[in-house]
């Protein structure tokens, strides 16, 4: 069940990203979700000890783990955005 939750969370931090990066329209429902789940890895593992709290990937729901996964996931569009075009936006 914790899977299917974390898919779920990881796509819709997914989508809230690319909708900030405006990029909305270039991906679809799987990529949405591939980098909402890597975003909240990401900053699970880098922000989350800066922050404190835990990281959406354990299993625990929270704002601030939501809001550390969100930004985790809109760095790493603008990661990607740079690579792909030069430019982060």
């Amino acid at each position: 069940m914790g899977l299917v939750i974390l898919l779920v969370v990881g796509g819709l931090i997914g989508w809230v990203a690319s909708i900030i990066m405006r990029t909305d329209g270039q991906q679809g429902i799987f990529l949405n979700v591939v980098v909402g789940i890597v975003g909240a890895l990401l900053a699970g593992f880098l922000l989350t000890p800066l922050v404190g709290g835990a990281p959406i990937t354990s299993g625990v729901i929270s704002l601030p783990s939501i809001l550390v996964s969100l930004l985790g996931a809109v760095v790493l569009l603008g990661i990607v955005n740079l690579f792909r075009r030069g430019s982060v936006r």
